[in-house]
């Protein structure tokens, strides 16, 4: 995610913080030192900080569940609505789905449960209905939000917790494609009434939510519908199969030429055996040409290591790497190695945009 920074690594996962929630943070100290001083700033801001500290912690209980499949989890970005743990796939049983949505509220129950009575709180519904306001005791807001975070998380407004439990259910009836269509839709209605409320009651921060939900919603369909697409293609029906590549004794002015007589934003460098070696970016062209001229040769600035699939493989195959950002294009290779096209993310949009052509 784009604007966002590494602050915390716990096991194989990287916590990051988006630099929107540090917005967050200076408009809460900002808003609390004009109402009480730098004592209230520093409560305000120490108890965001605790609130988000539960984030992660509901975030890691998903993290956690979903090593049990042997699912990794790669990242978790922390924004002002909340917490994105990026799984680098999904369950593949419903029931392991549920699992896993189920566990991130649990932690919330539990954090709740300990700071309700292991510490001894004086908890009632004033702390429930009032956790901005800082005469109810620091713990007893900090029980209320996290059984906030419960209940919110579980409406079943895709892609939130219970939306996930949701797709889970319907799973058991209908295809997963389907099944994340009409929980979706749920989420994207549910959107709806959340700014709603918002834009009643004055609430800023739902409105947020609720374009949160409606975007993340409509994008997790169109990405399932993408992957059950790539699928049911073979990747040698969507890869680029007339393209200039270049050897790997080529210069960069050799390359700028290329560029510019043909369409290709990005050119395969191959060896005399017609082997993949690496793939030239116009990005990495253009830096290769300030920084160390035109007779450079395009081996030194490459993107090496690229990702190879075989012609007769599943399009799933080139979608994976793509999906990670790790290589500008995956190369397809025949039964010799050799090459004999590539895929990149724009060729898939463009296989998305022929079928829901074809499917309306």
């Amino acid at each position: 995610m784009q604007w966002s920074y590494p602050i915390l690594r716990v096991g194989g996962t990287e916590i990051r913080i988006h630099l929107t929630f540090l917005l967050l943070l200076a408009w809460i100290g900002i808003a609390y030192f004009q109402e009480g001083g730098t004592s209230a700033a520093i409560e305000g801001v120490g108890f965001i900080g605790a609130v988000f500290a539960c984030v992660v912690l509901h975030e890691l209980g998903h993290a956690a569940a979903a090593t049990r499949y042997g699912i990794r989890t790669p990242k978790i970005t922390l924004l002002p609505i909340g917490g994105v743990a990026e799984l680098e796939r999904l369950p593949e049983k419903p029931s392991e789905e549920i699992v896993v949505a189920l566990a991130g509220p649990l932690v919330n129950v539990v954090i709740a449960a300990f700071l309700v009575v292991a510490l001894g709180t004086t908890f009632g519904i004033d702390a429930l209905i009032s956790m901005d306001n800082p005469h109810v005791a620091f713990v007893a807001r900090l029980a209320a939000v996290n059984i906030w975070l419960v209940l919110f998380n579980l409406i079943p407004a895709f892609p939130m917790d219970g939306g996930r439990v949701l797709r889970a259910l319907l799973a058991t009836r209908y295809n997963r494609v389907r099944a994340t269509e009409i929980a979706g839709t749920v989420g994207q209605f549910a959107a709806f009434a959340f700014g709603f409320i918002g834009l009643v009651a004055g609430n800023v921060l739902l409105i947020f939510v609720a374009i949160f939900v409606y975007l993340a919603a409509t994008a997790e369909t169109q990405a399932m519908g993408l992957e059950a697409a790539a699928r049911a293609v073979n990747v040698r029906d969507v890869m680029i199969s007339r393209f200039e590549s270049l050897p790997a004794t080529a210069t960069l002015d050799e390359a700028a030429q290329a560029l510019l007589r043909t369409t290709q934003h990005e050119f395969p460098i191959v060896d005399g055996g017609g082997r993949l070696r690496g793939v030239l970016t116009r990005t990495g062209l253009v830096a290769g040409l300030q920084q160390r001229g035109g007779q450079t040769p395009v081996i030194e600035a490459m993107a090496a290591n690229i990702p190879v699939v075989r012609d007769h493989e599943k399009l799933i195959k080139a979608l994976e790497p793509l999906k990670k950002g790790t290589a500008p294009a995956v190369g397809v290779v025949d039964g010799r190695g050799r090459l004999v096209g590539y895929v990149i993310t724009e060729n898939v949009g463009e296989l998305m945009l022929l079928r829901s052509a074809v499917a309306s």
